[in-house]
């Protein structure tokens, strides 16, 4: 069976000069953050990125409803894009708050393309692991959209708690605020880093005080703790498996290429379907 061909989907790309945890243009690898821990899952496919359409809710990262949803609008033409192409086997929608990520799969379901994304395929694996999971979120805001998409998803039975380590992305709002971008470097240098060691704190009290039995990373400029954070808790003696939205996107998105399937045409009708329900159930 060939590999499968990946269609990478940024949640938006902003102005030059504006502040970015990405790049918004260069190679491919460049358009992926934190390419080196998402390299091993792309190895050997074939593969293309967008770095994601220009940002029309402002030249900031997004955090509010309102700005999930007007990026997660943008990128729908890009997702029909890909599909229409016939180059792509599936879309991968890049980006920890999944915004027009349900929207997207209805397209992805017209063409036989599935469409997976960063929170949906971490909840779904986080429950392969264990019965239940906490996410390290990273403010207030930011939690409120994780919060809606464990509802919408259906997991609160599943999600023990969403702890906030309070270190927002760089926005209006946030003026003076650490620095996401700062603590990263550090962390990566061998440096101290707050953020690391608050997420840290946040899981540790999440499988003491919550019963989490995996965690999950709520944001994606927060993923690159992936690797730290699941070597700390180890040397602690805590063995819980830690999950970033990239490789368990990209992964899920493998799988169900491989079982060749794309979305239930139950879940997601098509215009005129052969057979209809009198009766939906909730």
């Amino acid at each position: 069976m060939p590999a499968p061909r990946l269609m990478l989907i940024n949640a938006f790309s902003l102005a030059p000069g504006a502040y970015a945890l990405r790049p918004h243009s260069g190679t491919r690898e460049d358009l992926v953050m934190d390419y080196g821990n998402v390299a091993p899952a792309l190895a050997g496919l074939e593969w293309d990125v967008h770095p994601g359409a220009p940002a029309t809710h402002g030249q900031w990262p997004v955090e509010t409803k309102e700005e999930f949803m007007m990026v997660g609008a943008n990128r729908l033409p890009l997702v029909r894009e890909a599909c229409e192409s016939g180059r792509f086997d599936a879309v991968v929608l890049l980006g920890g708050g999944d915004p027009g990520y349900l929207e997207a799969r209805e397209i992805g379901r017209r063409y036989g393309i599935p469409v997976t994304s960063c929170a949906h395929a971490q909840m779904h694996i986080a429950v392969t692991q264990g019965y239940r999971f906490s996410i390290v979120d990273i403010s207030e805001t930011h939690n409120a959209q994780m919060a809606h998409l464990v509802v919408q998803y259906r997991f609160t039975e599943h999600c023990a708690s969403i702890r906030n380590v309070n270190f927002p992305l760089p926005r209006p709002a946030h003026q003076g605020k650490q620095s996401i971008a700062q603590e990263k470097a550090q962390a990566l240098s061998g440096q101290p880093s707050a953020m690391l060691e608050a997420s840290i704190a946040a899981a540790e009290a999440a499988i003491e005080e919550d019963g989490a039995e995996s965690i999950i990373l709520g944001c994606s400029a927060s993923y690159w703790m992936q690797p730290l954070l699941q070597q700390r808790l180890k040397e602690m003696g805590w063995n819980i498996p830690v999950l970033e939205g990239y490789r368990c996107a990209i992964e899920l998105a493998k799988l169900f290429v491989s079982l060749g399937l794309d979305a239930s045409g139950i879940a997601f009708p098509a215009d005129q379907p052969r057979r209809w329900r009198a009766r939906k159930p909730i």
